[in-house]
């Protein structure tokens, strides 16, 4: 078996359009498959149960189905996903430390910034 080097592997799990996204909407608080389409409405059902998936057999989402009828689904970080949520959060510590005039704000720090 071969060795991957750390930040291709760290990479290859948050690749993918949404997924950074994603993540950072599930730090806040579990959510439902619908409610994820809402606050990312420009996202397509099919990447979104894609993303979804790939987020859960990474372990960086946790899945929850409840005994309900009809029944309820809610995604939520794991503690891996949260893990790497924290490092989203020194990387847009560090993009705003930049000198960069280029550097524009996005959905992202206008939602995070709370947090910091």
């Amino acid at each position: 078996m071969s060795k991957k080097c750390p930040i291709e592997y760290t990479i290859s799990l948050i690749s993918g359009k949404w997924k950074i996204m994603l993540i950072k909407e599930l730090s806040k608080e579990p959510m439902r498959y619908g409610e994820l389409l809402k606050e990312i409405p420009i996202i397509s059902p099919k990447v979104l149960v894609q993303h979804l998936r790939e987020l859960e057999k990474d372990k960086l989402i946790k899945r929850e189905i409840f005994p309900e009828i009809p029944p309820r689904v809610e995604y939520s970080l794991s503690d891996k996903g949260r893990s790497l949520y924290n490092i989203f959060l020194e990387l847009r510590k560090w993009g705003l430390a930049e000198d960069n005039e280029e550097l524009v704000e996005c959905n992202f720090c206008k939602k995070c910034q709370i947090l910091l």
